[in-house]
């Protein structure tokens, strides 16, 4: 049964709860499915994508430099996914947080957490190359560079499912475990 307090993607993915005499101290993980991989990324993408789009677009407006036109794509992404997951994220940790205070540095913290690795290795490699090369083989740049795009995403998907589960299983997600930015942010 749900609450009206509990987040939406959590309504979908939460089952009943169980007696806690058959659970034990080892209870099976809980399997996200691809419905809540959609529901948690599909916003920030479509923002992102559209940013990418608008800045790479703008780009060639001024230089038709396949590496100048990928890193103002580039740019415009970043912008677009991040203001869409931090907002998600500061919903999802509001209830769990006694202040908006601490909303903020938890959004922060796992921002960083779910995202970092998969940001400096998608930033400064994969998705940079991706867009280069997408935009170099493709005669039209929207098409390279959403070829580009694509590409980069399985990379980077890959990274932050894997760390967003690590943040869940580890109790940083849903408050069971503070984070190092709690005395900062009270």
């Amino acid at each position: 049964m749900s609450t009206i307090d509990q987040p939406l993607a959590t309504i979908a993915t939460t089952s009943p709860p169980a007696d806690k005499a058959q659970m034990g101290t080892d209870a099976a993980p809980r399997r996200r499915g691809i419905a809540f991989w959609v529901v948690r990324y599909l916003p920030a993408e479509i923002a992102g994508t559209a940013a990418m789009v608008v800045g790479g677009l703008l780009a060639t407006l001024w230089t038709d430099a396949a590496a100048l036109i990928a890193i103002a794509a580039l740019f415009g992404e970043i912008i677009g996914f991040y203001a869409v997951l931090a907002v998600t994220i500061y919903i999802e940790q509001a209830p769990v947080s006694t202040t908006w205070r601490r909303a903020v540095g938890r959004t922060a913290v796992l921002l960083v957490a779910e995202f970092g690795a998969a940001e400096l290795l998608d930033t400064f490699l994969v998705r940079p190359a991706a867009l280069v090369l997408g935009v170099w083989l493709l005669p039209d740049p929207l098409w390279g560079m959403l070829a580009g795009k694509v590409a980069a995403d399985i990379v980077f998907y890959a990274v932050a499912a894997g760390a967003f589960t690590l943040t869940a299983k580890t109790g940083l997600r849903d408050g069971r475990r503070p984070t190092s930015l709690q005395a900062v942010v009270t």
